[in-house]
């Protein structure tokens, strides 16, 4: 499954220290991250992720291109919704996408633990027939 991890800057330790809780989970997985949460996982963990921009420099919108084209199984981005971000238009356009898209999100740590401990189920099954199944797509 590919998996994204973002965080907003007060949000960043928070989301290292979920990761830890649960790198046994994700260490079987493709892990994608905006740039600076990307390097802060790999620098606690033993996780390899594919780091793309920071948010602010499109980093967002890079993993956004992913979920358009159906390729992102679930993203994990804890927002601070206490502090106005930069680059508001491009989350809002990576959330719509996700809603378009069927992407599980989840925006706080509380709906991220009930969706790791949904994949670690292995809840998430019915990804792997979107996957073969990609509408639009000739077989």
């Amino acid at each position: 499954m590919n998996i994204a991890f973002i965080a907003h800057d007060r949000k960043k330790e928070e989301m290292v220290n979920f990761v830890i809780a649960y790198e046994s989970v994700f260490e079987d997985h493709k892990l994608y991250s905006t740039g600076t949460t990307g390097t802060r996982i790999m620098e606690q963990t033993q996780l390899s992720i594919h780091r793309f921009a920071s948010g602010p420099l499109g980093g967002d919108q890079q993993i956004g291109a992913l979920v358009a084209d159906n390729e992102m199984d679930l993203i994990i981005f804890l927002r601070d919704p206490l502090m106005a971000q930069p680059h508001e238009p491009d989350i809002n356009a990576l959330l719509r996408l996700c809603d378009v898209q069927g992407i599980p999100l989840a925006t706080n740590v509380a709906t991220a633990e009930i969706l790791v401990k949904a994949l670690d189920r292995g809840d998430f099954a019915w990804r792997e027939l979107v996957h073969k199944y990609k509408p639009g797509v000739d077989s």
